[in-house]
């Protein structure tokens, strides 16, 4: 018996000298960067995780710091926002406004904008159909989505996007012949576009805002 409570003892105090080793801090370990939304300290790194392609996911979160704030005070008014469902939904109301206003359905454009924005774009089909133009525009690929900047002001909430497409562009006449553009060469585009929502509705569809280019 005395010898099993000295075994005991001995292993008791490897087990120590162990955790003594391994469980501290060399100085030398590599530690991601805490993202802004968590409120407790990130726990260490297990040895399997790849460090390098694990920062660059974070690096790459379509959120521009400037505009963390804003996203707070947004979540914070509506807890139901979510940035991912956000990205998306913005992404598809991009292609769908642009291809509304390039086949001049400002019915489509009604729900899907403010109205300041549709009174823009109307003036410009309108400004288009005087000339005999139509566009034959398509939008090849949405490149990058990246939130800007955010805020919440008198119950309306703000978002702002910058799109960087690549769009195919031809104006045609009334006879249909090219006016302009190249449907097989993309041209580039950088858009910023800012959506809004009021906080009080029920609505959870938010609203073209505002445009411009980057």
């Amino acid at each position: 018996m005395v010898y099993v409570v000295i075994l005991a003892m001995v292993a008791g105090f490897l087990a120590l000298r162990l955790y003594m080793v391994l469980g501290k801090r060399t100085g030398h370990e590599q530690v991601l960067p805490k993202p802004a939304e968590e409120s407790v300290p990130p726990a260490p790194l297990p040895r399997t995780i790849d460090v390098t392609s694990e920062v660059r996911r974070i690096v790459k979160r379509p959120i521009e710091s400037g505009a963390e704030g804003g996203l707070r005070a947004v979540i914070a008014a509506d807890p139901d926002f979510d940035v991912g469902r956000f990205i998306e939904g913005a992404q598809s109301a991009y292609r769908m406004i642009l291809e509304a206003f390039w086949k001049a359905d400002e019915a489509a454009l009604a729900g899907l904008v403010e109205a300041d924005v549709a009174h823009a774009f109307g003036e410009a089909i309108a400004a288009r159909a005087t000339a005999g133009h139509v566009l034959d525009n398509r939008l090849v690929s949405i490149e990058r989505t990246l939130i800007t900047d955010a805020s919440v002001e008198a119950g309306i909430a703000r978002i702002t996007v910058r799109f960087d497409a690549d769009i195919a562009a031809v104006t045609r006449d009334a006879e249909g012949n090219v006016v302009a553009g190249s449907l097989t060469d993309a041209v580039e585009t950088h858009d910023i576009w800012t959506f809004a929502r009021s906080l009080k509705s029920r609505d959870p569809n938010w609203k073209l805002a505002d445009t411009d280019e980057a």
